[in-house]
């Protein structure tokens, strides 16, 4: 029997490789989750999931000879010292009839504020049905100090939810917004030549 120890075995794999590898994994989680956002806001408006309504440059064609209570509810997040409310609580278009509803929000602080607004709808199930030609919610809003400001929605309800097995019963729809403090450069007042105008930070 030999005297020498025996010699140690060599590891199975590199340790640079392995490091490599899991480096990799960590960046790749990074990249999907970063990725997850968008194409979740992406699936959700193809398919309505969620309660996200839809979004489209045609009115309907098509007016059926029933109607769908639609309410409204207005929500501000903390951060924005805003009134924000619908002028109607509720209206009761035909399904398929184009219509315009209103709301209104005013700045109470001192401070010009940047809002968005994010939205949805209940049942869930009528968000693939619900169909914005115009909304607020698709920019950003500045407010001024004290500024009120008039927002129209042009909406109709697509006739094909009297269709679908999951929606032909639902009789009533709640439209929600929450606006949400949007950061970002706000206008600031400066005076020229005696007169206030409004410029962008750049």
């Amino acid at each position: 029997m030999s005297d020498n120890p025996a010699a140690p075995k060599k590891p199975g794999r590199n340790n640079g490789a392995v490091v490599l590898m899991c480096l990799s994994f960590v960046f790749g989680m990074g990249a999907m989750s970063y990725a997850a956002v968008p194409l979740y806001r992406i699936f959700c408006q193809v398919t309505g999931y969620n309660g996200t309504t839809q979004r489209v440059d045609q009115v309907s064609s098509v007016v059926l000879d029933r109607t769908m209570r639609v309410t409204f509810d207005a929500n501000v997040a903390s951060g924005l010292q805003w009134d924000f409310k619908p002028v109607e609580r509720e209206v009761n278009p035909k399904i398929g009839e184009t219509i315009q509803v209103n709301f209104t929000a005013e700045n109470r602080s001192n401070e010009t504020q940047r809002g968005q607004a994010v939205f949805n709808v209940t049942p869930g199930e009528a968000g693939v049905y619900f169909n914005k030609v115009q909304c607020f919610c698709f920019t950003e809003t500045d407010l001024k100090p004290g500024e009120k400001l008039d927002m129209p929605v042009v909406f109709y309800i697509d006739p094909e939810i009297v269709k679908a097995v999951e929606s032909k019963n639902i009789h009533t729809i709640t439209l929600s917004y929450t606006f949400y403090p949007k950061e970002g450069p706000k206008p600031v007042a400066s005076n020229e030549g005696g007169a206030e105008k409004i410029e962008k930070k750049l």
